[in-house]
């Protein structure tokens, strides 16, 4: 069996909802109404309009957690996870969010083992400040953490690489990963870019793709 690792975008694709789309939704709908707007037609970066969200949030820690708690992950998740692991694969996450709800929601779920790419940040003022690392090898100027870098970097370790992701922030790594699985915006940009992908609603779904590529058998 290859060598290989199965690499998942976390809001949108493990989750059901972003969870900067829960803070906003919650608590800053109407503050965040124009800059959504700005950001969405890229006049504004990632970092910044995500920034702004965590870092107004404007709730103590343990709400936080709440909130956090409140975000709806994949219920095959640790199922799917547990068999990449068995069947002899490593699995990572790359998020352009942030590792502190991550981390915090995995500890919940006792999904344990994985490797988290993803912005750094603290809590401090009733929110949550991005503490990016611009001397990292994965550092994005818009992203706050460049996941095709990240992908270019497992190839040098991995014979395969598996991606799933359903947003602009997925696109390069996805173009250069060798099975991908998208939707959302993601399976539009892949049709564009004319690369093959595998559409899918639940990681249950993709397990069953996951097992018979790992075999050889056809995946179309």
């Amino acid at each position: 069996m290859k060598n290989f690792i199965f690499v998942s975008d976390f809001d949108g694709t493990l989750t059901e909802k972003d969870f900067y789309k829960i803070i906003m939704d919650k608590y800053l709908k109407e503050k965040c109404r124009n800059l959504y707007k700005d950001w969405r037609n890229k006049k504004i970066r990632d970092i910044d309009y995500l920034g702004y969200v965590f870092q107004n949030i404007g709730r103590s820690e343990k709400e936080i957690l709440n909130d956090i708690m409140e975000i709806s992950i994949d219920p095959y998740a640790k199922e799917f996870i547990n068999n990449v692991k068995a069947s002899g694969g490593d699995f990572a996450v790359v998020s352009a969010g942030t590792s502190y709800y991550i981390e915090r929601l995995f500890e919940s779920k006792e999904i344990k083992n994985v490797t988290i790419y993803s912005n750094k940040s603290i809590f401090k003022d009733n929110g949550l400040h991005f503490q990016l690392d611009e001397t990292s090898e994965f550092y994005s100027n818009i992203y706050g953490i460049d996941k095709e870098k990240v992908v270019k970097k497992l190839k040098e370790k991995y014979d395969l690489i598996f991606y799933a992701g359903d947003s602009e922030p997925d696109l390069k790594a996805a173009l250069i990963s060798d099975v991908v699985f998208a939707r959302g915006n993601l399976s539009e940009l892949l049709r564009e870019k004319n690369k093959k992908f595998i559409e899918f609603k639940n990681f249950h779904d993709i397990w069953y793709k996951v097992e018979n590529i790992l075999r050889g058998e056809n995946n179309d």
